[in-house]
């Protein structure tokens, strides 16, 4: 059951981090709190590893509850 609501909270944060990482597709950009601008390229990056990530951890929980 732990596992369950582990695999449900990672899929949740891949979910997050593909609509953030669709979002810059399309052009947005960012701001720090005090104005200064995000850097795109490597917010990008950081996205995408994030999601290579989750799904590395989610193939694992999944391999494990079947």
């Amino acid at each position: 059951m732990a596992d369950d609501s582990e695999l449900e909270r990672l899929k949740a944060r891949r979910v997050t981090a593909l609509y953030r990482l669709d979002l810059i597709g399309k052009g947005a950009q960012i701001t720090y709190d005090d104005g200064a601008p995000v850097d795109m390229k490597s917010e990008q990056a950081r996205l995408e590893a994030m999601v290579a990530e989750l799904d590395r951890r989610i193939a694992r929980l999944e391999a494990t509850t079947h």
